[in-house]
Order: C-alpha cells, then structure tokens, then sequence
C-alpha cells in the first residue's frame, strides 16, 4: 500500500493563494493551479470538492486567527466591564490600531483575497459580514453596560452598523491600496484621532 504524498496539498494551496490572489475567485482555474502545483486535477478533488473549497483552504488560517483575536478581545472588555474600567475598553490608540495593523499585514495575503479577490464566492461581501457580526456583538456588550449604568449613552444599530463600516473600511484600506507597512502604520496614527468610541458611548 503506497502512504500519501503529504507534500501534495501544501503545494495545491500555495498555488491557488497565488492564482486567487492574481485572478480573483471568479477568474481562477484550477487546471492552472494544478499545472502549477505539479499535481493532476484527480489529486487536487481527492483533497478539495472544488474551487470554493479550495479558496475557503487558503482563507482558513487568515479567518482562524481573525475569529481568536476577536474572541480574545470580546473576553477582555467583559472583563473590564465586570471590573467598571471603561476607560480602557475600545481604546483607539495609535498603539492600538497598530497592532491590528500588525495583525492585518501578517496575514496580508489572506486580507487582500477577502477585501479585493473574493468576488463570486460565499466570502464577497465580507466587510459587511464581517461588520453585521461585531454590530451583533457591540449591542449586547451596550445593553450591558447601559444596564450597569456605566454607559451614558445608547445607540442605535443602525448607526452602530454604520460607524463600524466606516471604522472597519478606514482600517483596511491600506491593503485595499497595496500601502506598504509603514504607510499603513502611518495611517493608523492619522485614524487615532479620528474615532472615540468612549465619548460616543459615554463611557
């Protein structure tokens, strides 16, 4: 019996991140990204059922490490909620967005592929997928520091929604522009005077 070729699926996903990347998810052919692995396209199905599969291989590290970054941040301003240290929750600092801008541009590739490549597939409206969830998200965490009396202020989600797309839109343009990193921390000290979440929700 013959082990399988583990060196296999490494190469099909590279290859497809760089045609994604160069074509977009609806231009993309798989004969392409298998003539480039070296593979044959039985190799590839073997592995993915198809070009949305596929495309949803190479996003999954980009969206794994986006959904535990979140999840670390929704636990820590719990935490400071249940400890009324507001002044600290959603702080829009230049430190701060530069580190989602660190964030952003370790995994460039799958952000420019989300944003800018993604057309045609379940992904193409990520920024307002993206945004419906942290709105979601945002309410509940409102409603309970309104109930404890901590927030002064209450939002509707409507504007909520919209703030966040314009916050989220402003913070990924720089890979939508293909800005280099310094340009893109550049703009992030230019943002931080720009948002303040704390004075809108009257923390």
């Amino acid at each position: 019996m013959s082990l399988p070729d583990n060196r296999i699926e490494p190469q099909i996903l590279a290859s497809a991140k760089t045609e994604f990347l160069s074509k977009g998810y609806a231009d993309a052919s798989l004969r392409e990204i298998c003539k480039n692995a070296g593979v044959t396209t039985g190799a590839l199905y073997k592995r993915f059922s198809g070009k949305e599969t596929l495309f949803e291989a190479v996003l999954a590290p980009t969206l794994q490490d986006l959904n535990a970054i979140y999840s670390d941040v929704e636990k820590f301003d719990y935490e400071k909620l249940g400890l009324n240290e507001m002044h600290i929750v959603w702080n829009m600092s230049e430190e701060t967005l530069s580190r989602f801008m660190d964030f952003f541009y370790a995994h460039y590739d799958g952000f420019k592929l989300l944003l800018c490549r993604s057309e045609g597939s379940v992904y193409s409206d990520f920024l307002n997928d993206f945004v419906d969830e942290h709105t979601k998200k945002t309410m509940c965490f409102m409603k309970a520091a309104f109930q404890k009396g901590i927030a002064s202020a209450y939002i509707d989600e409507n504007e909520v929604h919209m703030l966040l797309t314009a916050f989220w839109s402003t913070m990924f343009e720089p890979i939508v522009h293909d800005l280099n990193k310094e340009q893109a921390m550049y703009h992030c000290k230019i943002v931080s005077k720009f948002f303040n979440w704390q004075a809108l929700f009257g923390f």
